[in-house]
C-alpha cells in the first residue's frame, strides 16, 4: 500500500514537473505581448499573445513542451478567469439599476439568437459560433475564454473567435463615439450604448472616455455588470452539453464533468472582493495576475493554431462577427429609446 502510495505520488511529481517547460514557454512568449498590450489597450495583450504564438507555431518545437502548452491553454485559462473575480464589486450590479439589467436581457437574448441563426445560413462551426455569439454578447475575450473549456472548443475555434472579437473592438473604440455625437446622444445614453455593446474593457474605456468622463465611468460599470452575465451563460451551457453528451452516447454523461467549476470561483473572489476588506493592492495584483495568465494561455492556444488554415476560414467568423455587433448595438439603441423611456 505504502509502495503504491508512493508511485501515485511520484508519477504527479513527474506529470506536475513535465509541464514546466510548456509554461515557461508560454510564460516567456507573454512578456512582450504583455508590454506592447500595455502600450497599445486597443490592440490588447491577449490578441497579441496569439500572434506571437501563431508566428512561432510555425517552428518546429521539442515534445518536453507539449504538456505544459496544452496545461496552460486549458487549466491555467480556467484559473486565471477566478482572479479576474477579484475585479468585481457586486454593489457595482445594484448601482446601475433595474433598467440596466433590463436592457442586458434584451442585448443578449437578441445577440444570441441572431448569431444561432446567422451560423446557420453562414454554416460557421458550432463551436466557434457559439464564441463569437457569447464574446460578443458579454464580454469579448474573457467571455470566450470562460466559455471554450465548457464546449470544449479546441485552440482553433477560440483563436478565430478572439480574432474576430478584436478587429470589431477596434472599430468600436473609434467609431462609437463619432455615432454617439452624431445622434446627439446624452452622457447616460451612450454610456449605457458603450457599456453594452463594446466587447473588451479596453476598447469600451476608450469610447466612453473619448465621448466623455461622465459617459466613461457609467459605460464602465455596465461593462463590469456585463461580465458577471458570463455566470449563467457558461452554466447553461455546461447542462446543454452535458445533456447532448448523454444523449450521443446512450448512457449517463454526469454534469460534473462538465460542469464549470472555475466559474463558482469568480463568484467567491467576486464575494470575496465586495465584502471583505482587502487593501486596493492587492486586488489590483490578483487581477493583474489572471490577466497576465490569460495572455499565457492565449499564446499557448497561439502555439496550438494553424495559421494557414486560419486565415483561409476567416470570412465567415467576420461576418458572423458584425452580424452579432450590428444586432447588439442596435438592440441597445432600441431599448433604450422604447422600453426604456416608457
Amino acid at each position: 500500500m505504502a509502495k503504491l502510495t508512493k508511485n501515485k505520488l511520484s508519477g504527479i511529481m513527474f506529470k506536475n514537473h513535465s509541464r514546466i517547460p510548456g509554461i515557461l514557454l508560454t510564460a516567456i512568449i507573454a512578456i512582450p505581448a504583455w508590454l506592447i498590450g500595455g502600450k497599445f489597450p486597443i490592440i490588447g495583450s491577449p490578441v497579441l499573445g496569439i500572434l506571437f504564438g501563431m508566428i512561432l507555431a510555425f517552428f518546429k518545437r521539442p515534445q518536453s513542451l507539449e504538456t505544459g502548452i496544452t496545461y496552460t491553454s486549458k487549466k491555467l485559462l480556467q484559473y486565471s478567469i477566478i482572479l479576474l473575480g477579484f475585479n468585481m464589486n457586486l454593489y457595482s450590479v445594484l448601482k446601475v439599476g433595474s433598467q440596466t439589467i433590463v436592457l442586458m436581457l434584451f442585448t443578449l437574448t437578441a445577440t444570441f439568437l441572431g448569431a444561432f441563426f446567422m451560423g446557420k445560413v453562414l454554416k460557421i462551426e458550432k463551436n466557434t459560433n457559439i464564441l463569437i455569439g457569447v464574446g460578443t454578447a458579454i464580454c469579448g475575450g474573457s467571455a470566450i475564454a470562460a466559455t471554450a473549456p465548457v464546449i470544449q472548443a479546441d485552440d482553433e475555434d477560440v483563436a478565430r473567435s478572439i480574432s474576430t472579437i478584436f478587429l470589431f473592438n477596434v472599430i468600436a473604440a473609434f467609431l462609437f463615439p463619432f455615432l454617439g455625437h452624431v445622434l446627439c446622444m446624452t452622457d447616460y445614453h451612450f454610456g449605457l450604448w458603450a457599456g453594452t455593446a463594446v466587447n473588451d474593457t479596453s476598447s469600451v474605456v476608450a469610447a466612453g472616455y473619448s465621448f466623455s468622463n461622465a459617459a466613461g465611468n457609467l459605460a464602465v460599470i455596465v461593462k463590469l455588470t456585463r461580465t458577471l452575465m458570463i455566470i449563467p451563460v457558461t452554466l447553461v451551457l455546461a447542462l446543454f452539453v452535458s445533456r447532448k453528451k448523454s444523449q450521443e452516447n446512450k448512457l449517463n454523461y454526469r454534469l460534473s464533468k462538465i460542469f464549470p467549476w472555475f466559474i463558482l470561483g469568480f463568484v467567491i473572489a467576486s464575494i470575496i472582493s465586495t465584502f471583505l476588506p482587502m487593501p486596493d493592492f492587492s486586488k489590483e495584483l490578483l487581477v493583474k495576475t489572471g490577466k497576465y495568465i490569460i495572455v499565457m494561455a492565449m499564446s499557448a492556444i497561439g502555439l496550438n493554431t494553424n495559421l494557414v488554415k486560419l486565415v483561409k476560414n476567416g470570412l465567415k467568423p467576420i461576418l458572423l462577427g458584425l452580424a452579432c455587433w450590428v444586432i447588439l448595438s442596435l438592440t441597445s439603441l432600441l431599448v433604450q429609446f422604447t422600453i426604456l423611456t416608457l
